[in-house]
C-alpha cells in the first residue's frame, strides 16, 4: 500500500502512475473521484449548502476508475467523464465540494474498498493522513507555486486550452489555502511521509525517487 499526497500540480498524479506501472500495482486518482462528483453536482444546479440533497446525490452515484491498456478512466454513473472532469468549472470548484463532509466520507469509504487488499498506489490530499494512515509507504510531493503553474499551464495547452500564467498562480495559491484550512481531512504532511520537492524534477527522476524509497523500505522489512 503507497500513499501519495501533495497540492495540485505538484506532480503526484502521473509519478503515482508511473509508479504504479513499474510496481505492477493498480493506481487509483483519488482526486479524480471528487472531480466526478463535482461534475455532477455542477450538472444538478445543487447548492453545496444543501447537505440533505447532496447526501442523496451521493447514494445515487456511481465513480468508477477503470484502467484501460495503462490509461485510466473515469466513469460517472457509467459515462466516461474522463475529458469533462479537467474543465476549468470543475477545477475551480472542486475545492469546496471536495471539502463537505458528507463528500468526503463517501469518498473514502469507496477508497478503503479499493484499497483493503492492498497491491495499490493511492494519491490525493489525505491518504496518509486520513485514509490510509498504517499504509506501508508513505510520500509527500510539492512543488513551487512557479514551478505549478508553469505544469498546470502546459497541461492546458495540450488540451487546446490557454491560461494566464499569472491568474493560474492566483488560483493554484487559493486552492492551496482551501484544501490546508478546510475542518474535513486538510491538506497535511502524514506523520512519517518523505516530502519530495518536485520543482526542479523531471517526471522520470520523481518516479526515480519514489521508487528507490519504496524498494529500501520493502528490503529493510524482508531483513527485519
Amino acid at each position: 500500500m503507497i500513499a501519495i499526497d501533495g497540492p495540485a500540480a505538484s506532480g503526484k498524479s502521473t509519478t503515482a502512475k508511473l509508479v504504479a506501472e513499474r510496481l505492477g500495482y493498480l493506481h487509483v486518482d483519488t482526486g479524480a473521484m471528487y472531480r466526478a462528483f463535482t461534475l455532477k453536482m455542477l450538472r444538478s444546479g445543487i447548492s453545496p449548502d444543501d447537505r440533505e440533497t447532496i447526501a442523496r446525490l451521493l447514494e445515487s452515484t456511481r465513480v468508477t476508475l477503470r484502467h484501460n491498456e495503462g490509461e485510466m478512466r473515469i466513469l460517472l454513473d457509467g459515462e466516461d467523464v474522463t475529458e469533462q472532469i479537467r474543465s476549468v468549472e470543475v477545477t475551480r470548484a472542486v475545492s469546496a465540494i471536495s471539502s463537505l463532509r458528507e463528500v468526503r466520507r463517501a469518498m473514502v469509504r469507496e477508497q478503503r474498498a479499493m484499497g483493503k487488499n492492498g497491491g495499490i498506489v493511492l494519491e490525493g490530499r489525505d491518504i496518509g493522513t486520513v485514509v490510509f494512515p498504517d499504509a506501508d509507504c508513505k510520500f509527500f510531493i510539492i512543488a513551487g507555486i512557479d514551478a505549478r503553474a508553469q505544469r498546470r499551464l502546459k497541461e492546458l495547452r495540450e488540451r487546446g486550452l490557454d491560461a494566464d500564467l499569472d491568474a493560474l498562480k492566483v488560483e493554484i495559491a487559493e486552492r492551496d489555502r482551501l484544501d490546508s484550512t478546510r475542518s474535513e481531512s486538510p491538506l497535511r504532511k502524514a506523520d512519517g511521509a518523505v516530502e519530495i520537492d518536485t520543482s526542479d524534477m523531471t517526471i522520470e527522476e520523481q518516479v526515480d525517487v519514489v521508487t528507490g524509497k519504496i524498494q529500501e523500505k520493502l528490503e529493510r522489512t524482508k531483513g527485519s
